[in-house]
């Protein structure tokens, strides 16, 4: 399979709050609209898209339909702390307190209004031991 495009779909009760909430916190526009989907895109990078859809649509089999749970979502950036600052100055739910981790990553955690994590991260070099689980080419510098 040659996937051409791949994005996560956040099924809510809310599509225009969900979308608005990703435009305003992270630098989303909508580039398709409607009362039961919205298809967001990055504004920095155009290959980084989410969609918002409604849970009860007919498109989605009736034994799936509701709203989003379990779900994490992973937004790297190049200056998590600027991000983190952000957030708390909206006073967005920080979940998680920005931290470095030794498996390479300096991140913090938040959610969206449907519960959505929210993992904002930056790869930072991994202590020895996590750096040996890593393939080479896949190594943060």
């Amino acid at each position: 399979m040659k996937s051409t495009s791949y994005y996560p779909v956040i099924m809510t009760e809310d599509v225009s709050g969900s979308a608005r909430f990703y435009c305003a916190h992270f630098s989303f526009r909508a580039v398709f609209e409607s009362d039961w989907y919205v298809h967001l895109q990055s504004q920095e990078e155009k290959h980084v898209a989410l969609a918002i859809l409604d849970g009860s649509h007919e498109t989605i089999p009736a034994v799936a339909r509701g709203k989003v749970s379990g779900l994490l979502l992973n937004f790297e950036v190049a200056d998590v702390d600027a991000v983190y600052a952000a957030c708390r100055s909206a006073n967005l739910p920080i979940l998680r307190e920005i931290r470095d981790e030794e498996f390479g990553q300096r991140h913090f955690i938040t959610a969206d209004p449907n519960g959505v994590l929210i993992d904002v991260i930056k790869p930072i070099p991994p202590s020895a031991e996590f750096a040996a689980m890593y393939e080479a080419s896949a190594l943060p510098s």
